[in-house]
């Protein structure tokens, strides 16, 4: 009998991991999501906090950030990988076990974040919160992802290595050197330890992880998202391979040194954020090259985004990709960096990538990946994948503006001074002036987890109705992916 099961196996992508983290990635969106409102609510009307230590704002801060980052963010990077893997080389999971592993040891991970970050037990070091025994989890599992995705690439029926498994290959490599070496630390007990490092190269190390998490984790993961899930959505081949391979190496190499635009104007040597400012201005090339290449996928095929509201989130994702790598380089100037500095034109910036880019381009994939996980031809209802699609829009929209209006306007309030040398406004009247924006922001913020929570519905009605099945390899391999 086992013999039977393992040929039948064999003859079958390993899609069940891929469903279990499809669906969690859904599941984790709309708390990562609604912890985000709270937050924002607490910003607006600060006796929110309900003088609760667990619920106030430096609480629950981090556990949004590891929330839509790790939790939504790192699930739909698992499931699409092991999915774009499989069908790029046309063969099972190398480990169905190393595979099972990663979904249980990441959700381990996902649930002792939402234990620890409330009690405050934290390192306190941004997006890289979880304390020691967390994060030697965190480095076991990542261990096992990378075995579990180059083991399969080495095993591969066909000779060529698709680009999008390049942009993922990269993103786990990456990720684990940056994380091993930003957290390496003394423990003191089980819930505390000390950086291993002290003062400004402790803080030029946070910020080469801190900018390669976005760089790596948030960028070169969900290209690799982009590059399998728009020329399928679209039924066109992307617009120039020869492009993707330029953008992956110049924006691989580039990103690694951009980190120290983060700490402009402090005690780190001002050559070493001149060299972050430099390369990070670079960064705007292969970034749009990337971009561009993705939307002119479309050449031919323009039509589609009429009535495939799929391809419309995926789209315009890479607008959104655009706009905030075209952002993050000005921003990185040192004279613009002086007016945005500590501002909310920074969590601006922020969220634009994150709600924009990596928040749609998740949500196109997952609304491909669903109904096939499932055995069906589509979404349970595509008039709400529609709805979904504009009210998330809408939401953004609503909260990048009042962000960027708040920001600009509260780096024009701290600098402006008097005749005389004094400030002319208080923090608190800055506060004061922000408070409109504040609400806007929170708006924008209901109605994109409004989209979550109906994504939600109409996911578990897909599945429901469906059938976990899965897909057969073909027999017959063709040429290329």
């Amino acid at each position: 009998m086992s013999v039977t099961m393992k040929a039948s196996q064999a003859t079958v992508y390993n899609d069940k991991v891929v469903r279990q983290f499809a669906i969690m990635t859904v599941v984790y969106g709309v708390v990562g999501m609604l912890v985000g409102v709270i937050i924002a609510a607490q910003l607006t009307w600060p006796e929110l906090n309900l003088g609760i230590e667990y619920l106030s704002y430096g609480r629950l801060r981090p556990l949004h950030t590891n929330a839509v980052i790790f939790a939504f963010g790192g699930c739909g990077l698992f499931a699409t990988s092991y999915y774009v893997v499989q069908r790029t080389c046309q063969t099972r999971l190398i480990s169905d076990k190393l595979a099972a592993f990663t979904f249980w040891g990441w959700n381990l991970v996902i649930v002792a974040a939402v234990v620890t970050l409330p009690l405050g037990i934290t390192t306190s070091k941004e997006y890289a919160e979880l304390e020691w025994p967390i994060d030697l989890l965190i480095a076991v599992v990542w261990v096992a992802y990378a075995i579990v995705f180059f083991g399969t690439i080495g095993i591969r029926k066909v000779r060529h290595i698709y680009v999008g498994n390049w942009f993922y290959g990269a993103f786990i490599l990456a990720v684990a050197l940056l994380h091993i070496v930003n957290s390496a630390a003394l423990p003191v007990s089980l819930t505390k330890s000390y950086s291993a490092y002290a003062g400004v190269q402790d803080a030029m190390v946070q910020w080469w992880y801190g900018h390669n998490a976005v760089g790596f984790f948030l960028t070169a993961g969900f290209l690799g998202m982009m590059y399998y899930f728009i020329p399928k959505q679209a039924g066109r081949p992307v617009y120039s391979y020869r492009l993707s391979i330029v953008h992956f190496w110049a924006l691989i190499f580039t990103y690694m040194w951009a980190g120290p635009h983060h700490l402009h104007y402090t005690a780190l040597p001002d050559w070493t954020q001149s060299v972050g400012m430099v390369f990070s201005l670079i960064l705007l090339a292969p970034s749009w090259g990337g971009m561009i290449n993705g939307i002119m996928t479309l050449s031919g095929a323009w039509h589609k985004l009429r009535d495939d509201p799929i391809l419309r989130f995926l789209i315009v994702s890479l607008s959104f990709y655009g706009m905030s790598t075209f952002e993050g380089p000005m921003m990185s100037i040192k004279t613009v960096n002086a007016l945005s500095h500590y501002t909310d034109w920074t969590v601006g910036h922020v969220h634009s990538g994150a709600l924009g880019w990596v928040g749609l381009i998740t949500m196109g994939s997952m609304y491909y990946l669903i109904p096939r996980l499932f055995g069906q031809k589509q979404m349970h209802s595509m008039k709400a994948v529609e709805i979904h699609f504009w009210v998330a829009t809408i939401g953004i929209v609503l909260y990048i503006a009042a962000m960027w209006i708040a920001g600009v306007m509260q780096g024009l309030m701290w600098r402006s001074v008097n005749p005389d040398g004094t400030l002319t406004y208080t923090f608190v009247e800055s506060v004061k002036a922000t408070f409109p924006f504040y609400v806007i922001r929170l708006l924008g913020g209901l109605l994109y987890l409004g989209g979550m929570v109906l994504m939600l519905w109409n996911v578990l009605m897909t599945a429901f109705k469906g059938q976990a099945s899965d897909a057969r390899i073909p027999a017959v391999v063709p040429a290329h992916a």
